[in-house]
């Protein structure tokens, strides 16, 4: 406004100008002054044009300065997080942590207006709940599960895990999560139970109707297809529950699949026990490590259609593995990898890791289940990295009563993976795609993806050019691949792999007058014992992986 009241005054200086008497005569030399000027017929459409323009100049002026005023801030902030992120990018890549990620931390609280949860006696009726795949993948229909619950007013009956996937595993709900923890942590979202009541199956005059709904449902499909079912029938089941809702949602529900997913998803006391014993043998070897999500088992390298350079023996098995889904197309294994679809070898993993600066006494944990080709795979990364470790050599005793359990050995691998201070994937499936929304959600935790198709090239040529040009390419491919603030692109990903809904910004004046908890920046290539361990050791969610289609 204050240009505005410069304007204002400019405009008067020069109407006084103009005309003393308007500044210091009487009304009546003033009102003759005006006659006598109005009788100059130049005169009056040359005042008519300054006024007008005058008035169009004060409007445009007063417009433009209330859009700046209301917009400052926004602009502020962005441009200031814009100069950052774009230093970030000119400096050299920290592999353990990213130098602005204590700027930005998850936030996921009900809105003012949220309302509270429909009780059980109100409510539309019960949502019976089958979920689909691995454990990550189930995962992402629990909470999917919970929102569309919300959007239909519904009860949600505690949701069933799949007994019969590739995974073969009949854990049930209570026997990898808390789910008391679950019922509880969510009452003021959705009313949750264990089990229709029996008065109301008693009532039924038909079994519950099960439907299932199309991929990437939206609210307004849930309200108009699905709530008539329920309303009528009381209880209503939707099975294959696997991405069964929209990508984009409101707000609010965004946040409540955060709150679903990174806080009341909690594990079981013994699963979350045996994880963090490994994490503690890990910290009590080096005070940080990484974790290394390697899927290279043989039903990953069937399903992605990809030649590895075992010759014709491997194309067999994974031929023959492949015939399990009915609707995979016949692949080109070439194309497929210059288009970064396959998964890297154990042995191009270690080299990227060298290539991008950790030394070979880094600790490193492998999560993996059954390695395609066993030790003799494995043993290029163990060379690159001596200090290897998984958890069947951390915790044998503990693992025992968990081996016939997948999704609960993968569950044991979730948390170590989570506690690790840099994750590296080696896909884009389920387990990859949860644990990296949580590590953004959880500070921005650095989580490395292998920028596939540049480094595919890479590896084929990589024979041809020194190590230190090698490096310097593989460096230079993977920034924006690092889990910095700055990667998310709107409009593309998974909300579970990138949650901005649930992300908030601190101002970039925070923490710079405190320097005691301050690091000191790590060279690329130093050596593994140079930081803190975690102040706490998070008893959350955690868990695997699965990318199939129905």
């Amino acid at each position: 406004m204050g240009v505005v009241a410069e304007v204002w005054r400019s405009s008067v200086r020069l109407l006084t100008t103009s005309s003393p008497q308007l500044n210091g005569g009487s009304h009546k030399s003033a009102l003759w002054k005006w006659r006598s000027f109005s009788g100059h017929p130049k005169r009056t459409v040359m005042w008519t044009w300054l006024c007008g323009f005058m008035l169009f100049s004060l409007g445009v002026i007063s417009l433009f300065t209330g859009h700046v005023a209301s917009h400052l801030e926004w602009y502020s902030q962005q441009l200031s997080k814009r100069s950052l992120l774009d230093m970030s990018r000119r400096e050299p890549i920290d592999v353990w942590k990213s130098k602005y990620s204590k700027f930005f931390y998850g936030c996921s609280e009900r809105g003012r207006t949220f309302r509270p949860a429909v009780q059980e006696h109100s409510s539309n009726g019960y949502l019976l709940i089958a979920a689909s795949g691995g454990l990550n993948q189930q995962r992402t229909g629990i909470t999917d599960a919970v929102v569309v619950a919300r959007i239909l007013n519904a009860t949600l009956v505690v949701p069933e895990l799949d007994h019969h996937s590739y995974w073969k595993d009949d854990s049930d709900f209570n026997d990898i999560f808390d789910v008391n923890w679950f019922i509880s942590s969510l009452a003021k979202d959705v009313t949750i139970v264990k089990r229709v009541p029996d008065r109301v199956m008693r009532s039924m005059e038909k079994p519950p109707y099960t439907t299932r709904v199309p991929r990437k449902s939206t609210p307004e499909y849930y309200l108009d297809q699905v709530l008539p079912i329920l309303s009528r029938r009381h209880v209503l089941q939707l099975t294959k529950f696997d991405y069964r809702l929209a990508n984009d949602l409101d707000e609010d529900m965004q946040k409540l699949r955060c709150r679903v997913n990174y806080h009341a998803l909690r594990f079981t006391k013994r699963i979350q026990s045996v994880g963090m014993k490994v994490v503690k043998r890990m910290r009590k070897m080096a005070k940080r490590f990484i974790a290394v999500h390697l899927r290279f088992e043989p039903d990953m390298l069937a399903f992605s259609g990809c030649d590895f350079g075992g010759g014709e023996k491997e194309r067999a098995e994974l031929r023959e593995i492949r015939k399990r889904w009915d609707t995979l197309p016949d692949l080109d294994p070439l194309e497929e990898r210059k288009r970064g679809k396959c998964p890297l070898t154990p042995h191009e993993v270690g080299l990227m890791l060298r290539a991008l600066g950790f030394a070979n006494d880094t600790y490193i944990y492998v999560a993996s289940g059954e390695i395609y080709g066993g030790e003799q795979t494995l043993r290029p990364l163990r060379e690159l990295f001596p200090n290897f470790y998984t958890k069947e050599m951390l915790a044998n005793d503990e693992l025992k009563p968990l081996l016939s359990y997948s999704s609960r050995l993968a569950a044991v691998d979730y948390i170590v993976s989570d506690e690790s201070d840099v994750f590296i994937t080696n896909n884009n499936g389920n387990m990859a795609k949860i644990l990296a929304g949580r590590r953004r959600y959880m500070g921005h935790k650095r989580t490395i993806r292998p920028n596939a198709k540049k480094l595919s090239a890479l590896f084929m040529d990589r024979e041809k050019m020194e190590w230190q040009t090698f490096a310097k390419k593989v460096k230079s491919c993977q920034r924006g691949f690092m889990g910095d603030p700055d990667e998310f692109k709107p409009g593309r990903g998974e909300f579970h792999e990138y949650p901005q809904s649930c992300i908030c910004q601190r101002p970039f004046s925070y923490d710079k007058t405190s320097t005691e908890d301050e690091e000191e920046d790590i060279p690329e290539d130093n050596h593994n014992s140079t930081r803190h361990g975690h102040d706490h050791l998070s008893s959350a969610d955690n868990e695997r992986d699965e990318v199939f289609p129905d």
